[in-house]
């Protein structure tokens, strides 16, 4: 299916938001996911299907002064 990552169109085989996380090697422990202009709490992530046409922001906060 093709879903807009980050601005990105991409294709993903994947399911839901967890194993999107994992499909793109990215860091859980410091992330926000936007899904279609909400954010879903980590704990809901497994639990969150990916559809044909989804927008996702996979957002990384980063410490520093």
């Amino acid at each position: 299916m093709k879903i807009t990552l980050n601005g990105s169109v991409v294709e993903t085989d994947q399911t839901d938001l967890l194993a999107l996380v994992h499909e793109r090697g990215v860091d859980p422990s410091s992330l926000v996911i936007e899904h279609n202009l909400s954010v879903i709490k980590q704990d809901n992530w497994p639990l969150t299907p990916l559809r044909e046409g989804d927008t996702i922001e996979l957002l990384n906060f980063v410490g520093g002064g």
